[in-house]
């Protein structure tokens, strides 16, 4: 079974067991988040499909880790005009661990 779920802007679809890294969420290290906005559950044999959300469902899951992705390196450039300028941005994440997805009944 898998579920689409809609967190930080983005859709990710996970199921039990599974990491995900999503934008990041005010919790701490070890604590548990309820992902409520479910946009599709994915059965054996059936598809539940929200209109937006399906109602009653939710994802339970275990932040792992705060962290950052690697550097991005953004260089601008115009020849002959002397013109540069380098910065660089490091996108955080919270890194996820899905422990359960509850359905409606």
């Amino acid at each position: 079974m898998f579920v689409v779920v809609e967190t930080g802007g983005k859709q990710y679809k996970v199921s039990v067991g599974s990491m995900v890294n999503v934008e990041k969420l005010k919790a701490n290290v070890g604590d548990e988040v309820v992902l409520d906005k479910v946009l599709l559950v994915g059965k054996e044999d059936e598809v539940i499909i929200g209109q937006p959300y399906v109602e009653g469902a939710k994802v339970i899951a275990k932040v792992v880790r705060q962290d950052k992705y690697p550097k991005v390196i953004v260089f601008k450039f115009k020849r002959k005009k002397h013109y540069r300028r380098k910065y660089g941005h490091r996108q955080p994440y919270t890194q996820l661990s899905i422990k359960e997805i509850v359905l409606p009944h």
